[in-house]
């Protein structure tokens, strides 16, 4: 089963005591097998831009899927990390961008809303806001 420190080449040594528990979980990430990642795995590596490329297209089919695919944090949080990530992320993927492109254009394809209307499953002004710019570039 590969991992990112396979697929890299490159193996991070053990974490001393002294470093956070993000920088520990991110060692013990590159180490996973990545068909055993879940969505708060991606959420985390892609949010430290750590294994973008072996990452990026497990997020898009995630994704494609449910659009608010939900970590730890909040409905939508995978998807606010992989909105975040710079535009070279994308350049070995533009299959593969079009594809998340096309979803998360029916997704917001939808009438404006109010904070009042937001239904438990719209994403939050903040999330539609990226979506939006994402769909712009």
């Amino acid at each position: 089963m590969t991992t990112i420190e396979q697929l890299e080449r490159d193996v991070w040594p053990d974490p001393g005591p002294e470093v956070t528990s993000l920088v520990r979980r991110c060692t013990e990430l590159r180490r996973k097998p990545l068909v055993e990642f879940t969505v708060e795995d991606l959420r985390i590596m892609l949010g430290q831009e750590i294994g973008v490329p072996a990452l990026l297209p497990l997020a898009v089919q995630v994704l494609v899927r449910d659009p608010l695919a939900e970590g730890a944090c909040y409905p939508g949080d995978l998807l606010a990390n992989v909105l975040r990530l710079p535009d070279s992320a994308w350049s070995s993927l533009r299959s593969e961008r079009k594809r998340l492109e096309s979803v998360l254009a029916e997704f917001v394809a939808g009438p404006p809303f109010t904070d009042l209307d937001l239904k438990p499953r719209d994403p939050d002004r903040r999330l539609r806001d990226a979506i939006v710019r994402f769909l712009g570039r």
